[in-house]
């Protein structure tokens, strides 16, 4: 951007769970599906331990994937010419909305005093934005935000 940026906002999903819960938890869902197998095959149900092993494969991956969406990262930039919205991950940057500083608007969706959806807009197309973030959060991040932009445009007046 070369010129001073009046917010440069980093947001990472949370994941409450981890590396260490995540082998406790799979170990323990391991041990639970083996003491079922071995019930079902006493009883002569041969396939059902098949099922529980893909049972076991699928929650694995499920939290894989989960935790590969947490690398992403949701970084919302303000300076006095542009708003940027860009997705980051190790390996790669997607621009998702840019739209001139002067003329973005900020549109704060609420339901029983929470903040639901965060959208920047300009010229009846929007990009809602810090999705990641608690209703609190959201509602904090967007007085920021709103702050940001007003900034920026005082200094193109």
């Amino acid at each position: 951007m070369g010129r001073p940026l009046y917010m440069d906002a980093e947001i990472t999903p949370n994941r409450s769970l981890s590396q260490r819960g995540f082998i406790i938890l799979i170990s323990a869902i391991t041990l639970l599906n083996c003491m079922s197998a071995a019930v079902f095959i006493s009883m002569g149900a041969h396939w059902v331990p098949v099922f529980l092993g893909a049972d076991l494969a699928a929650i694995i991956v499920a939290f894989l994937a989960s935790y590969q969406a947490a690398k992403q990262v949701e970084r919302i930039r303000v300076s006095a010419r542009h708003v940027r919205v860009t997705y980051e991950t190790e390996k790669h940057v997607r621009l998702v909305w840019e739209s001139p500083t002067a003329f973005t608007r900020i549109a704060l969706e609420t339901e029983d005093d929470r903040a639901v959806e965060l959208r920047l807009a300009l010229s009846g197309r929007e990009v809602a934005v810090a999705q990641a973030l608690s209703p609190g959060e959201r509602a904090a991040f967007a007085v920021a935000l709103e702050r940001a932009i007003r900034e920026a445009r005082m200094e193109r007046s």
